[in-house]
């Protein structure tokens, strides 16, 4: 019973730290230093807007209080209609929560 309970053990233990290990790949959550409660707003040019699928591409400048440096990526919207606030070429001040995009602004 032990030898179960220890293999079980081990192999939960195997699990996690490979979806922990795979969990920063492709969203740049290695970028982020701590979890910030709250929002956090960065600037940035809006690159391309998904509408079908609700994201939008930025380039951004670093996000200090994400320890982010300048990239393009995509981002989903909270909501769908913050995408006709922005167009293709405008500079854009944005508010995330997480990676969610919930306000956006002129620049």
């Amino acid at each position: 019973m032990k030898t179960i309970v220890l293999a079980l053990a081990a192999s939960f233990a195997l699990t996690t730290a490979a979806a922990a290990q795979h969990a920063g790949h492709g969203d740049h959550s290695a970028h982020a230093a701590a979890p910030v409660a709250g929002t956090v707003e960065g600037v940035g040019v809006v690159k391309k807007i998904d509408a079908k699928a609700g994201t939008v591409t930025l380039a951004h400048d670093p996000i200090k209080a994400l320890n982010w440096p300048a990239m393009v990526m995509p981002f989903k919207v909270a909501d769908k209609a913050l995408l006709g606030q922005m167009k293709v070429g405008a500079k854009i001040r944005f508010q995330l929560n997480g990676q969610v995009i919930v306000g956006v602004r002129p620049f």
